[in-house]
C-alpha cells in the first residue's frame, strides 16, 4: 500500500507543476474553510460593506460657538459648553471617536497637527459626559509611529483614559456610497463609521491644492485605498465624505495656524497665532467661518462650496447664531 501511494505521489509530481499544485492546494484550503463555521464568517466580512452614519440630532443653543484665549484646553471647553455643553452630544455607554489630524511627524509649535490640548479636553468631556469608550485614531501622512509620540497628541489623550490605537490594515471595508458616487466602494475604517458619536477635531492650515485644509478634508484619514487619487475631483468627494460620516461635533483647532507650505514645511515662520477655537454641528458652516480665520472668503474654497451645493451644511455665516467667547 505505501508502495503504491508513493508511486502515485511521484505521478503526480510530473502531471502537476508547483504553480499548478499551490492553485489546487489554495482552491481545496478555501472550500474546506468556507464550510466550516468560522470560515463562513471570514468570507462574510470579505464580502461586508459600510452604510453611512446615522447622526443624531441635536439642538445646539448656537449654530457656532467661536472661543477665544491663550490656554487651548480651556477655550475648548467653553466652546463646547456654548452649544449647550458635551451631554447634548455624547450618551452614557457611548463609543465615541474623537478623530483629530495626527497626519505629521511634527511637534505642536510646528501647527501641522490638531493641537495635543485640544484633543485631551475633549476626551475628557466625554468621559465626564458618560462616555465608555473614547479612541482616537488617524491615517497618518508620516510614519505613524512618529506621528503619534511628536505631536503630543497620544499621550495626551491617553493620559485622559482614550485609546489611542493605529489603524490597521485589515479594518477597511468599501463605503456603501449613492449609486455615481465618486467615492464608490472606497475603503473606510470601521471604526470611523460604526460609532455613537463621531466628533472630528482638525487644525486649521494651509493647503497647496485646496488653498486650506479644515474639517471635512479631516475625514480623508478614515480613508484607507490610494488616498491620493481622492485629490481628483476632491470637491465632490469631500462633499461625499461629510454626508456619509455626518459628523455629531465639529471642533476645529486655529490656536496655531499654518499659512504656507501645508503639513509638511515645518517652518516656524509659517506659523500664526489665532488662539481660537471653533466648533459647531454643520461642518460646512464651521470650514466656512474657519476660512475667514486665515483673511479667506468662504466662496473662493471649491470644496465648501461644493459641499454646500451637496446639502452638507451652510455656508451662511450672515444668518448663523455665532456665540463669540473671549476666555
Amino acid at each position: 500500500m505505501e508502495i503504491e501511494i508513493e508511486y502515485l505521489l511521484k505521478l503526480f509530481d510530473r502531471a502537476v507543476s508547483r504553480k499548478s499544485f499551490i492553485r489546487i492546494a489554495g482552491a481545496a484550503l478555501l472550500f474546506l474553510i468556507s464550510s466550516g463555521k468560522y470560515g463562513k464568517k471570514a468570507l462574510q466580512a470579505a464580502d461586508k460593506r459600510l452604510d453611512s452614519r446615522k447622526k443624531r440630532a441635536v439642538k445646539t443653543d448656537f449654530d457656532l460657538a467661536v472661543s477665544k484665549g491663550k490656554n487651548p484646553g480651556a477655550i475648548t471647553r467653553k466652546a463646547v459648553d456654548a452649544l449647550g455643553g458635551m451631554k447634548r452630544f455624547v450618551r452614557p455607554g457611548d463609543v465615541v471617536v474623537v478623530k483629530p489630524n495626527i497626519g505629521w511627524d511634527r511637534n505642536p509649535e510646528q501647527a501641522a497637527d490638531t493641537n495635543p490640548a485640544v484633543v485631551a479636553e475633549l476626551v475628557k468631556l466625554c468621559f465626564e459626559s458618560g462616555a465608555k469608550t473614547v479612541k482616537v485614531f488617524d491615517n497618518s501622512c508620516n510614519d505613524a509611529r512618529r506621528c503619534y509620540e511628536n505631536s503630543g497628541i497620544q499621550a495626551a489623550a491617553r493620559k485622559e483614559g482614550a485609546m489611542v490605537y493605529f489603524i490597521p490594515d485589515w479594518k477597511y471595508y468599501p463605503a456603501n456610497m449613492p449609486a455615481g458616487s465618486a467615492m464608490a466602494d472606497w475603503p473606510l475604517f470601521e471604526d470611523a463609521v460604526k460609532c455613537d458619536c463621531f466628533i472630528n477635531v482638525p487644525i486649521a492650515k494651509h493647503h497647496s491644492l485646496t488653498k486650506l485644509t479644515l474639517s471635512m478634508k479631516n475625514l480623508m484619514g478614515i480613508c484607507g485605498g490610494t488616498r491620493g487619487q481622492i485629490h481628483w475631483g476632491i470637491e465632490k468627494k469631500l462633499g461625499e465624505l461629510a454626508l456619509f460620516i455626518k459628523p455629531d461635533l465639529t471642533v476645529i483647532d486655529a490656536n496655531r495656524i499654518l499659512l504656507r507650505h501645508g503639513g509638511g514645511g515645518g517652518s516656524l515662520e509659517d506659523v500664526a497665532e489665532k488662539n481660537t477655537v471653533i466648533a459647531g454641528t454643520d461642518p460646512v458652516l464651521c470650514d466656512s467661518y474657519a476660512a475667514t480665520v486665515f483673511g479667506v472668503k468662504p466662496e473662493s474654497i471649491s470644496y465648501i462650496v461644493k459641499a454646500a451645493e451637496m446639502g452638507a451644511g451652510s455656508m451662511n455665516l450672515a444668518s448663523a447664531r455665532i456665540k463669540f467667547i473671549n476666555a
